[in-house]
């Protein structure tokens, strides 16, 4: 069993720059792919990007050049880097562990992301 929180979440104008934390506790982070998604109004869950045991990063182009993902197993943590934040980027963001991106067993609460001026 693992429990994730994120937190970072708030209020950011456009162009600016934000990380997320997430926080791990339970069983052996490092066996399990971490990841970020985002679910913005009225809209689906997307996957931002997954982070393996072993560091091999993936990312959603539509974010891959703003976005990047850090993972620290000795703390447990995964953070989520966003730059030049976008309108657009407003949305909750979660973290997943499991075993692939289709694969996500567990899921933290959220943190809302806002952006506006």
């Amino acid at each position: 069993q693992v429990q994730l929180a994120e937190s970072g979440g708030g209020l950011v104008q456009p162009g600016g720059s934000l990380r997320l934390s997430c926080a791990a506790s339970g069983s052996v982070f490092s066996q399990y792919v971490m990841g970020w998604y985002r679910q913005a109004p009225g809209k689906k869950r997307e996957l931002i990007g997954t982070m393996t045991t072993n560091g091999a990063v993936n990312y959603n182009d539509a974010v891959s050049s703003r976005f990047s993902i850090v993972r620290d197993n000795d703390k447990s943590m995964v953070y989520l880097h966003m730059n030049s934040l976008k309108l657009e980027d407003t949305a909750v963001y979660y973290c997943a562990s499991g075993y692939s991106k289709d694969e996500m067993i567990y899921w933290g609460k959220g943190t809302l992301v806002t952006v506006s001026s």
